[in-house]
């Protein structure tokens, strides 16, 4: 998509995850909020979770410095593509607010709902656009988690779902679209049910709010990350699957195992709830847990990366995109001219990439230098198609050679010299360099040695036709550069023979 502009309102725990997944985009926000100090509330809430956005990745040009405070509702929705409320959980609140987006609103901009359980043809009566009107349900913290359930009314146009779950995939969401207009949706009607279940083994003393926790913690929490509750229960029939499961396990429905009926919300309860949980916190405070959670939900989400489950896929996608959109130059094109060395990937220093010293660690070198490689793959036409076909490089050496220290938020640029190749191997060199633009200090070089390879069988083979000759191109660019003098390098203490 191009360059937009996000409007929101109501930006309280969801409207500033809003702020912080859009301009973690590259989008502008327009926001607005009737409470008192809410922009600076809104500005700090951006700022606490900042780290965990540059974590999870910026797109080029995300700055929070984008994010622009309005004088109210109508000033938002006329300066806004699209509009996200998300005001209090009241119908009584919501509708004259979504009112007056609508009567502000350009009839192309869609109107979305951060409604957590409302029905969206109720929240659209008296609008004199209820066709782009729907719910765009979020799960905190909107900044990390990808969930988005898109909830149409009963006027809402097909032409406004498409476009909902077009800027919800543009944000590197997944949007779960509602078929059926249904109070809570679907994922908070799990939630509750589970929760439900909660408040009546407090209530009745059969555990307390850390023993429940553990009880999801250690067990199917860890399950769910990658799979839902009908694929894990699946799998708990063994070879037979999910029909011997129901064969085995379904006369257990029939038992007492659960009371779905919510128990009386008493003082006793609350308090018993409140303790509970202010003694699993053990003093840390929200900020604190906050910071905790975050760090978990990136670590989980990012060891499903490579097995491309769930969250893991959105990881690697949101990676890929990334770099696509930051891309320097566009993918070579037979006669294009090319940069002697190429300038093909920028990065900052994230959080977890530093060690206990405040410097960038090894590790985070090597995985720097590797999407450099990536991106040099982008340009010679080694992308996604590409290696869906069946071919990719593989590294089978790197030499690194480090100069300086970098540290958490500096700016790297990597400039990337094409050493020699040929039908099947390719050698190249990286250097990195501190700032924006290549010819910065040196902070660390890296010499790669790949492999064209048939995924299919496993073995080296000649590369394609249309890299090949991008690679060519490239290595005759690269032909009077001089060779650095750490490519060949090797390690020895004293004289060797």
């Amino acid at each position: 998509m191009t360059a937009r502009k996000v409007g929101l309102v109501g930006t309280g725990v969801i409207g500033a995850g809003w702020a912080v997944r859009v301009l973690a985009r590259g989008y502008d926000v327009v926001a607005w909020d009737p409470a008192d100090g809410a922009e600076d509330r809104l500005r700090a809430a951006v700022e606490r979770a900042w780290p965990s956005a540059i974590r999870l990745g910026l797109f080029p040009g995300a700055d929070p410095d984008r994010l622009r405070w309005a004088r109210g509702p109508e000033e938002v929705a006329e300066s806004a593509d699209w509009v996200q409320e998300s005001a209090p959980e009241d119908e009584s609140a919501k509708r004259p607010l979504l009112r007056s987006l609508d009567a502000a609103a350009d009839p192309s901009a869609v109107i979305a709902s951060s409604s957590s359980g409302l029905l969206p043809s109720r929240l659209a009566e008296g609008l004199s656009h209820p066709e782009r009107l729907l719910i765009g349900h979020p799960f905190n913290p909107v900044y990390l988690l990808p969930l988005v359930e898109v909830v149409p009314g009963e006027a809402t146009s097909d032409e406004t779902v498409a476009a909902a779950v077009a800027h919800y995939d543009d944000l590197v969401m997944h949007p779960l679209v509602v078929r059926n207009e249904v109070e809570g949706y679907l994922s908070d009607r799990l939630q509750e049910a589970l929760w439900r279940e909660n408040l009546h083994l407090v209530n009745d003393g059969a555990a307390t709010t850390a023993e429940l926790d553990d009880a999801i913690v250690y067990g199917p929490g860890l399950r769910w990350a990658a799979m839902g509750t009908n694929l894990t229960f699946h799998l708990a029939g063994g070879h037979a699957g999910i029909r011997h499961m129901l064969r085995q396990f379904g006369p257990a429905l029939k038992l007492p195992w659960t009371r779905l009926e919510a128990p009386e919300l008493t003082e006793d309860l609350v308090e018993a709830m409140a303790a509970g949980c202010e003694d699993q916190a053990a003093g840390r405070s929200i900020a604190e847990l906050e910071r905790q959670r975050d760090d978990s939900l990136l670590a989980v989400m990012r060891a499903l990366r490579a097995s491309g489950i769930g969250a893991g896929r959105l990881i690697a996608e949101r990676e890929a995109r990334i770099l696509a959109a930051g891309a320097a130059a566009e993918p070579w094109r037979p006669g294009a001219p090319v940069a002697a060395p190429l300038e093909l990937y920028t990065a900052t220093v994230e959080p977890d990439w530093v060690d206990y010293n405040g410097h960038m660690t090894e590790w985070a070198f090597l995985a720097a230098f590797g999407w450099a490689s990536d991106a040099l793959f982008r340009y010679v036409g080694i992308d996604e198609a590409y290696r869906a076909g069946g071919h990719s490089y593989y590294t089978v050496e790197t030499h690194l050679n480090h100069r300086r220290e970098a540290s958490e938020g500096e700016r790297l640029q990597i400039t990337t010299q094409v050493l020699g190749s040929d039908a099947k191997r390719l050698h190249i060199f990286h250097t990195m360099h501190r700032g924006d633009a290549g010819g910065g200090e040196v902070v660390c070089t890296g010499e790669q040695m790949l492999v064209h390879v048939d995924t299919g069988v496993g073995r080296g083979a000649p590369l394609l036709d249309g890299p090949a000759a991008a690679v060519a191109a490239i290595g005759a660019a690269h032909a009077s550069m001089p060779v650095p003098p750490e490519a060949g390098r090797r390690m020895a203490i004293g004289a060797r023979d």
